[in-house]
């Protein structure tokens, strides 16, 4: 699979994601459903807890995509919903960073909404990965 960052401004890329993913040569493509702060049994985790309630997230995402013989590397699309924008704001460094740190900043769309499929939960990943 070969990819190419598609930046026609630089800003995005200097937040940590890029404007497109250009895929090409792909054998594999996975589309994850949404993941939240829930335990193995499907259970809210860390109600009222912004940073602890993204790391689960991220960690949730990051099983679906290990299950799939992947990683973070291969994720070239990441849509998260969030019931707190400007609270997710103060927190998402972290995603950025663990994103950062495999080596991808995957297109991606923030979305503020009333709430999620659970009450307490205050964020939802959903990523598509190719490889």
């Amino acid at each position: 699979m070969e990819r190419t960052a598609i930046n026609p401004w630089p800003w995005s890329a200097e937040l940590g994601y890029n404007q497109g993913e250009l895929v090409s040569g792909q054998t594999r493509t996975l589309y994850c459903a949404g993941q939240t702060a829930t335990s193995d049994e499907g259970k809210p985790q860390h109600a009222g807890d912004m940073a602890a309630q993204l790391a689960l997230s991220l960690d949730n995402l990051e099983a679906v995509l290990a299950e799939a013989g992947m990683s973070l590397a291969n994720l070239v699309r990441l849509n998260v919903y969030t019931t707190d924008v400007d609270l997710l704001f103060q927190h998402y460094g972290a995603l950025a960073a663990r994103l950062g740190a495999a080596g991808v900043a995957p297109s991606t769309t923030m979305l503020g909404v009333t709430r999620l499929a659970l009450p307490d939960l205050m964020v939802e990943l959903e990523g598509t990965a190719v490889a």
